[in-house]
């Protein structure tokens, strides 16, 4: 299997004051009022409210590293309600960085639309993401931006065929597959959480998502034969390991552990 792995996942919000730009609203008029009208409309339209891609806010980038030297969980968190530049900036520092490959589960259809849209919205630098061969010639065959190119895989889509009716969700295939699925919350739950002041929950969560998909990148090279049975069984057990290391620091890495069983 190609090393270094960088699996990410991506949690975010109603961008409200990208959408008072967009519809002029009021100053007087608050954040909350502004959304709820907006989600009125929506409603009354029959339509969801779910906000369009370029009106999503990031709060959290989850990661998961693999290399030569181990496995490191790790979160690009906006606590401040002001570094969300900061945060996508740093993410993609580590693809410049690293030149890793990119795993997801549907990041071509929206994490990475979203980090694009907000990228540009901060001015934010990723020369080595967006290289298609002017730079490195080998980009030019096998780069981050091409659907087709395995250097970012999007699992569920690769998996789909990409068909879009024939996806699976995260959670299913994760527990389908035997590991632990999601815990605590769902995306549906994230913005409440948010308004709750739960910015650690929102974190934790998107941290075992993103471990479910690495879980299942490694059941994915068992499947193509980049790992032999007894390399899986051997890296299986070094996730395993390697949370345990982790657990007694972050109480979801042993709610995770005992769902694994």
């Amino acid at each position: 299997m190609p090393w270094p792995v960088l699996v990410f996942d991506i949690e975010s919000i109603p961008d409200v004051a990208g959408l008072r730009t967009l519809r002029g609203a009021p100053p007087d008029l608050d954040d909350a009022a502004v959304y709820a009208q907006w989600a009125q409309e929506r409603k009354d339209e029959g339509k969801s409210d779910f906000m369009p891609l370029h009106l999503q806010r990031i709060l959290v980038i989850s990661c998961v590293f693999r290399n030569a030297e181990g496995l490191r969980v790790h979160s690009f968190v906006d606590r401040d309600d002001k570094s969300e530049g900061k945060v996508v900036q740093n993410f993609f520092n580590s693809i410049d960085k690293h030149s890793p490959q990119l795993v997801s589960w549907n990041g071509g259809g929206f994490d990475l639309p979203v980090l694009h849209y907000r990228g540009l919205r901060h001015g934010v630098v990723a020369g080595k993401y967006w290289d298609m061969g002017e730079d490195d010639r080998e980009f030019k065959w096998n780069n981050y931006i091409s659907r087709y190119h395995m250097r970012h895989l999007d699992l569920m889509d690769l998996l789909a065929m990409y068909q879009p009716r024939a996806s699976a969700p995260l959670d299913a295939m994760a527990k389908l597959c035997g590991f632990p699925g999601k815990l605590g919350m769902d995306g549906s739950q994230v913005f409440n959480a948010y308004r709750e002041g739960k910015l650690d929950e929102i974190r934790r969560y998107c941290e075992t998502d993103v471990m479910n998909t690495y879980l299942l990148y490694c059941r994915f090279q068992k499947m193509r034969c980049g790992f032999t049975e007894a390399e899986y069984e051997q890296e299986i057990a070094f996730v395993k390991q390697s949370l345990g290391a982790l657990a007694p620091d972050e109480p979801h890495w042993q709610e995770y552990l005992a769902a694994w069983g």
